[in-house]
């Protein structure tokens, strides 16, 4: 146990950015006061248990206000400068110029908020900033903030000019009423546009409901927001703060069902309901990454837990003999079966419903001698107990690859009961994982956020 604690408090001050073994003057970029761009670790970083360490993401970008330096510490061949061109090669560029390939496109989906204007103020359609605990939340007009795609402000600037005239009332709290909610706005590389609006139906009747989904069909296509040019309008009754497709189906009311995208050499096909990375430049950093750490071969079952629209797991089909992808979202598991179907891929299996319900069945079909590679990409909440024991006590799962789009919380409590030694109270009867390597993509460029890959091996 005092090895899982050791791998932890190393893995946490990797993430909280501060070096378990760093010194100041030790590297080039130490030599001078906080410059204005990031270190990215693309080699070794320390070894041991926690044995190599790759980041793409180490320190947010400053501000483009401040100068950018004409060069990173010491410029003259020493050993710190020639170590640092191997482990971090990119550190003598910008911000701006490492994150390109990534920034280009950056942002497929925005979620807009609505604000009912109190005080005499107009209605807003924006971002909520602050706290409802500390009682500082104000609406900020997307227009106002950085990185929001042209095409999105511009469908949310007509929703908010569609507010204006309704005489339906934005609805903020639930229980003060009110009907018009949140936008969700997605595009992909062509432009195409898909919206979203959700609805409190309150207290209306369905021909009530009607009259509304018509006038929001109209000024989108013969009214003042038929410039938007959307590919579909979906319009979703919801009186819950997050509504699935199953709860509350979404009502097409112009346009095409999907969008779609290229991803990896891949069509894929996006339902409204299901989850696509919002950086399409930065997942396919992210897919290559899992690819590449999974280490897959022919002999290779591929285990997709969390799959969304299953694009890790079809991406990396032809490299595999099969894929089995588990996913909640029924629109997410029908996307994925027609994107392997129109890619003809037909080594693919996807699942519907809950893993902790589906894998451990789905696991005894596959012990008897085959070799199993694991990748779970859960959602913040991290990965149900149950499934992590069905990994920990499935012996054919020699690799794991963890994707954390929170790598802190209760993905920490995953990766000690994925690392901690047998214990038979716990049910978790396997040989334990070692973290072997860590990479932190930055999908999310300008924010303190980022994606973090793991590698565990037994």
């Amino acid at each position: 146990m005092a090895g899982v604690k050791v791998l932890m408090h190393r893995l946490r001050c990797f993430l909280s950015r501060v070096g378990p073994f760093s010194k100041p003057g030790l590297f080039p970029w130490c030599a001078t006061k906080s410059p204005a761009w990031s270190q990215l670790f693309l080699g070794s970083a320390c070894k041991g248990n926690f044995t190599h360490v790759v980041a793409k993401k180490h320190q947010r970008g400053q501000q483009k206000s401040q100068k950018k330096p004409k060069h990173c510490g010491p410029l003259d061949g020493s050993w710190q400068e020639r170590l640092a061109d191997v482990v971090t090669p990119l550190w003598r560029l910008s911000y701006e110029e490492q994150l390109k390939p990534v920034i280009d496109g950056y942002r497929n989906k925005s979620t807009f908020s609505v604000n009912r204007g109190p005080d005499g103020n107009p209605k807003t359609v924006g971002y909520y900033l602050g706290t409802w605990r500390d009682r500082n939340i104000v609406c900020v007009q997307s227009n106002h903030l950085k990185n929001i795609p042209e095409k999105h402000n511009q469908v949310a600037q007509y929703y908010e000019i569609f507010l204006r005239q309704s005489p339906m009332e934005p609805c903020l709290l639930f229980h003060e009423g009110g009907h018009w909610r949140e936008l969700i706005v997605r595009t992909n590389s062509q432009g195409h546009t898909m919206a979203i609006i959700t609805f409190h139906p309150q207290e209306l009747r369905q021909e009530e409901l009607c009259v509304q989904k018509e006038t929001v069909k109209e000024f989108f296509t013969k009214g003042p927001g038929a410039v938007c040019d959307l590919t579909s309008l979906y319009f979703q009754e919801s009186t819950m703060t997050r509504c699935s497709h199953q709860q509350s189906p979404y009502q097409l009311l112009f346009g095409e069902p999907h969008i779609f995208e290229d991803l990896l050499g891949l069509k894929i096909r996006i339902s409204p309901d299901a989850f696509f990375q919002i950086n399409t430049a930065g997942a396919e950093m992210l897919y290559r990454t899992v690819g590449e750490l999974s280490g897959v071969n022919s002999d290779t079952i591929l285990l997709d837990i969390c799959c969304g629209t299953g694009v890790i797991g079809l991406s990396l089909a032809q490299y595999t003999s099969q894929v089995l992808g588990i996913e909640l979202v029924e629109q997410a598991v029908e996307d994925a079966r027609w994107t392997a179907a129109f890619n003809g891929i037909t080594n693919c299996e996807f699942h519907t419903g809950r893993a902790e319900k589906i894998l451990p069945q789905l696991l005894k079909s596959k012990e008897d001698g085959q070799f199993i590679v694991a990748v779970v990409n859960p959602a913040r909440a991290g990965l149900h107990y149950q499934v992590v024991q069905a990994i920990r006590n499935c012996r054919a799962i020699r690799t794991l690859v963890f994707v954390s789009c929170k790598p802190h919380g209760e993905t920490t409590r995953n990766i000690i009961e994925l690392c901690c030694p047998s214990n038979s109270a716990k049910k978790l009867l396997g040989e334990p994982f070692v973290l072997r390597q860590a990479v932190p993509v930055d999908l999310f460029p300008h924010t303190p956020h980022c994606e973090l890959v793991l590698l565990f091996t037994r």
